[in-house]
């Protein structure tokens, strides 16, 4: 438990990113998960296939922490219905509004319409600097809401993305109400990164999340145990030279 008492001291919040009932009902109920998001991709790969009910149904567990469901629609009319029927259904629910449509046409003033009739909105899909500027010039300071850079997908074009998410972090900081999110990680020690720049919030999948148990794991037993999984693995293909 050692592992987790570190994980909690730090600032930064995890929230978990996942659309497994079981998985997101277990993440609920641990201490250091302070808040939960889900996109229609993971959805879909879980095999959800009534939106809305699933939603509603994880709605009836997750009432004290914030939750973020996404629209799906493409066209700005659709999703801003959408987001009023998202918004519905629960006091902690955020509303996940892509930062463009697949047109590339910015969302910038459907997020302002939305923020301005009090939705918490959780602007996603956020990767460079001037995103970021145009969402915080159109969210209300006095409404929660969240911008969330993917920086795992960053990192995956080979750019740094803790020059851009500290940046992010100074413009961030002038609306009181808003929270900046380190999307997409790879890995447990982006946790730390997150924190040591003072990101706000993490969201990390499961998969993620299951290796906390290896935080500050001895790396001579951890290098053992690897040879020993070469070992067994090849034992159990039955491989000869």
């Amino acid at each position: 438990m050692d592992q987790l008492k570190k994980i909690e001291s730090i600032n930064t919040k995890i929230f978990a990113d996942g659309a497994n009932k079981h998985e997101m009902l277990d993440m609920y109920e641990k201490s250091y998960i302070q808040g939960l998001t889900t996109n229609p991709t993971l959805m879909h790969k879980a095999g959800i296939k009534n939106y809305a009910l699933f939603c509603k149904d994880i709605l009836k567990d997750i009432t004290k922490k914030p939750i973020s469901f996404e629209v799906f629609s493409d066209d700005f009319r659709e999703m801003e219905r959408q987001a009023y029927e998202i918004a519905s259904w629960g006091k902690n629910v955020y509303v996940k509004i892509p930062i463009m449509n697949t047109k590339g046409e910015s969302s910038y003033s459907l997020i302002q319409k939305l923020t301005n009739r009090k939705v918490k909105i959780n602007v996603t899909a956020v990767m460079t600097l001037d995103q970021v500027r145009e969402a915080v010039d159109v969210l209300d300071s006095n409404i929660p809401s969240f911008i969330s850079i993917f920086a795992g997908r960053i990192a995956d074009t080979g750019r740094d993305p803790i020059p851009l998410i500290s940046e992010a972090n100074s413009i961030i900081s002038s609306k009181v109400s808003s929270e900046l999110i380190w999307a997409s990680p790879r890995e447990v020690f982006n946790i730390y990164q997150a924190a040591q720049i003072g990101c706000d919030i993490i969201t990390v999948t499961h998969d993620i999340l299951k290796k906390l148990d290896f935080v500050d794991y001895d790396l001579t037993q951890f290098s053992l145990d690897t040879v020993k999984m070469f070992h067994k693995d090849a034992i159990k293909a039955g491989y000869t030279l």
